[in-house]
């Protein structure tokens, strides 16, 4: 069956609300292989490709709890707008600093982790804006629609960000992502919200952080999405490695197609994704797909061309994606709506910065061994953690969508 795309028809807060962020991520998505190609461009080093993770990290942790917060207190179109216009103006100064004979490596960390912040903010209201304008009924379609938006993107964002970098620079991404910006921000100005009420309980932001933080630690099941991620993420997370490895195997276009390849076999399961509603231990299969991860991780150490590396982070990809299905639908099923936005917030923290961690693991494993040593050891290492989960988190082994449901209905 074909995506649903009534939704988009019939609601045209929704549209414009998904046209905005197809337009913006589309941009974000070539920036997302420009910056670490640029800095390894300028410092010829994976290991400083790594730290850009670290520094990334750094800020989204700050502002990414207190992004929840704000989100569930204030216009979620507000911050959205706001963030997209600082956002913008960041795009701006990679552009500039592009343009100059010689860049600032400095300039561009600075950026980065600028940027980083700025999505603590955007993320978190953008997951809480939702559901302020769509009927709970529609939330399905909404997950499809956006699978498609991030897989999209995700694979011709990257591939077309390598052969434009070869062909005309990398200004032209910086510029690209700052046109891309305007363009979300002039559909985002044409979006209406109904009126947000923000929760009485909201007396401060630290309180507020820790409510949320607290509710997310006494429940099993989301303790064990985000720890189970966070592992194979740190271990097993080889994207600081792409431009070192594009060097032997024709550079910038091949980098475009190394950070396409997890999307595209993200994609697919999307695409085929009909068999997940029917498994109820949801719980042993993010556990399972962040094994599998693993293994296509120490598979990808022995690919010796572009071809069969793609596809060793094909795989990866997909299992990846298996376990997203079955992490979101755990989340959906257990965070109740008035506190979507601070569990929203640390929903990303922990998809995000098991990623930052890891690359900065694996440029600092191979500026010390090589690539393969890096490669390899992180995914026997993911391998070893994911399953240890099954000892370490029983509850989160044995979850099944069934108990969460007789349990928000009693």
């Amino acid at each position: 069956m074909l995506i649903n795309l009534n939704l988009l028809k019939t609601n045209p807060n929704y549209r414009k609300l998904y046209l905005a962020q197809f337009i913006s991520y589309m941009g974000s998505m070539m920036t997302y292989v420009a910056i670490p190609y640029q800095i390894y461009d300028l410092t010829k080093s994976s290991f400083w490709v790594g730290i850009l993770g670290s520094i990334q990290l750094v800020p989204l942790l700050i502002f990414g709890l207190m992004g929840g917060v704000v989100a569930d207190s204030m216009n979620r179109r507000k911050i959205i707008i706001r963030a997209e216009i600082l956002l913008a103006i960041a795009s701006a100064i990679l552009c500039l600093n592009a343009f100059v004979p010689s860049p600032q490596v400095w300039l561009v960390f600075v950026i980065a982790a600028t940027m980083s912040a700025l999505n603590g903010f955007h993320r978190p209201a953008m997951e809480a804006l939702t559901p302020q304008i769509v009927e709970p009924e529609h939330l399905t379609q909404i997950a499809a629609l956006n699978s498609f938006k991030f897989s999209f993107c995700a694979i011709s964002g990257p591939a077309l960000s390598g052969f434009i970098i070869a062909h005309y620079g990398l200004k032209t991404i910086y510029f690209l992502d700052f046109l891309s910006f305007a363009g979300s921000i002039y559909f985002l100005y044409q979006v209406k919200v109904p009126d947000f009420k923000p929760l009485s309980e909201m007396t401060n932001t630290w309180q507020s952080i820790k409510e949320g933080l607290r509710y997310a630690l006494s429940r099993a099941e989301l303790v064990g999405t985000y720890l189970v991620d966070i592992l194979a993420m740190i271990f097993a997370m080889p994207m600081a490695l792409y431009p070192a490895m594009a060097a032997n195997w024709g550079g910038a276009k091949a980098a475009g197609w190394l950070y396409a390849a997890i999307p595209a076999g993200s994609l697919v399961i999307s695409l085929f994704s009909g068999w997940t509603q029917k498994i109820h231990r949801r719980g042993a299969a993010v556990i399972l797909a962040a094994t599998a991860w693993g293994v296509a991780i120490v598979a990808l150490a022995f690919a010796h061309s572009l071809e069969l590396a793609f596809i060793c982070l094909a795989f990866a990809g997909a299992f990846d994606m298996i376990s997203a299905v079955f992490r979101s639908a755990i989340w959906n099923e257990t965070i109740p709506a008035s506190r979507r936005g601070r569990l929203a917030s640390i929903e990303m923290l922990s998809y995000m910065s098991g990623p930052m961690l890891g690359n900065a693991r694996a440029g600092y494993v191979a500026s010390l061994s090589s690539n393969f040593v890096s490669i390899l050891s992180g995914g026997i290492i993911c391998i070893a953690a994911t399953l240890s989960c099954i000892w370490l988190l029983p509850k989160f082994w044995s979850y099944s969508s069934t108990h969460t449901k007789k349990e928000t209905e009693s």
